[in-house]
Parts: C-alpha cells; structure tokens; sequence
C-alpha cells in the first residue's frame, strides 16, 4: 500500500494536497491537472494513493496523466506494487497507468492472475495493459491466455476482450476458431463477434456494442 509522505512540503503543496480530496470532483479535477502541468516527484506517492479512491472518472483520467509526467524509475516501482493491492480500483487504475506509460520491462508484471481478476475493471485494464506491453514472441500465448475469458460479462466486458484480442492481429486466428467450434453459445457468439471486428477494425462503437452482446447473430 502506498504510504503518503507529508513532511517538508510547503504551503502550496499543502494546499494541492487539500485540493486533490476536496468534497467538489471539479476541485480535484483542477488540482490533479497542476499536479501534471508542474510534476513533482515528491508527489508520486500522494497521486497513487488518491488514484486508489477516486469516484470521478475524469478525474482518475487526469491523475493517471499526472503520473505519467513523472520519472518512470519514480512512478513505475510503485506502480507495480499496487498491482498487488487488496483495492480493486488500485489494481485498475495502476494497470490502466502502466498501459499509459508504455514501459516494457513491466510485462513480466501483468499475471494470469490480474488478467483473469474477479472484479471486471481490474480484468479489462489488465487485458488492455497486456496488449501494449506484450513482446512480440509472447502474442500468440497472450491471445491463448484471454481467449479462455471468451463468454464473460455484460456487453461493456466483452467487447473490451474483442478490442484487446484484435489488438494482437492475425495471431488470434486459431483462438478465433476453437471459440467458434465451442459448444457454449456464449462463447462462440463472443468469438464470432471478435472474429467480425479484426476483419472490420473500423467497426462503429455501437455496431461493435450490438455484436458482441449476448444474444446476437444465430442464438
């Protein structure tokens, strides 16, 4: 767990601080958005911790770009350390910024576990940080790995797993057919879904939503 450190900070420091769990979400908002526009590495700890308990969409957004301002050899240890946090929204939100940051060295980090969490957001940012940090010898194993997850969840879960699975090309080719031959309609609905999508990338959002869920196309 991430452990805030509070001392030698200055008034305005202080007042960020304040800011960043202020009870208004356009406060937070704002003070996340100083936090990037003039990062402070002695800041890294107090953004994660807040990065653990943020209600507000767009304001988690902006406190994962804060982060991204920082040093990586700052921000990436600390990141991979929430990884295994008892918050879901800690593990969610660390994968979402490792994602962001791009570093590879940090492939090792992304564990069956994490890919197959039981909380969903946790699972789609670790399906979508895996695609950006896989090395290229690991993809068709990676798209083995999240194939297994084929059937899951509402609409919103699987078409996360559709878009992450065409992330990898044409290597999700043989998952694509063993999901289609499935005896489960679930899952060979949601395979052939995906399977629609990498032959039209340029899917529309809402047509990509239709597709994907339960129900559609033969069931």
């Amino acid at each position: 767990m991430v452990k805030i450190n509070t001392t030698s900070k200055t008034p305005q420091d202080t007042r960020l601080l304040d800011a960043l769990s202020a009870d208004d979400s356009s406060t937070r908002l704002k003070a996340a958005l100083a936090a990037g526009t003039h990062p402070d590495p002695g800041f890294a700890d107090v953004l994660l911790a807040r990065c653990a308990i943020e209600p507000d969409f767009f304001v988690r957004d902006m406190l994962t770009w804060a982060l991204t301002r920082l040093p990586q050899e700052v921000t990436v240890p600390e990141l991979r350390a929430e990884l295994r946090s008892e918050l879901a929204q800690a593990r969610s939100q660390a994968l979402h910024t490792l994602s962001k940051i791009g570093d590879k060295a940090v492939w090792p980090a992304i564990t069956r576990s994490l890919l197959h969490d039981a909380d969903d957001e946790v699972a789609r940012s670790a399906w979508r940080a895996a695609v950006v940090l896989v090395p290229a010898g690991e993809r068709e194993g990676l798209a083995v790995e999240l194939a297994t997850e084929f059937g899951r969840g509402d609409r919103t879960v699987r078409l996360s797993l559709s878009r992450a699975l065409t992330a990898l090309g044409d290597v999700i080719e043989p998952v694509l057919r063993k999901g289609l031959a499935s005896e489960d309609p679930a899952v060979s609905a949601h395979a052939r879904a995906t399977e629609r999508l990498l032959r039209d990338p340029d899917a529309g959002f809402d047509e990509a939503k239709r597709i994907v869920a339960l129900g559609t196309e033969g069931q």
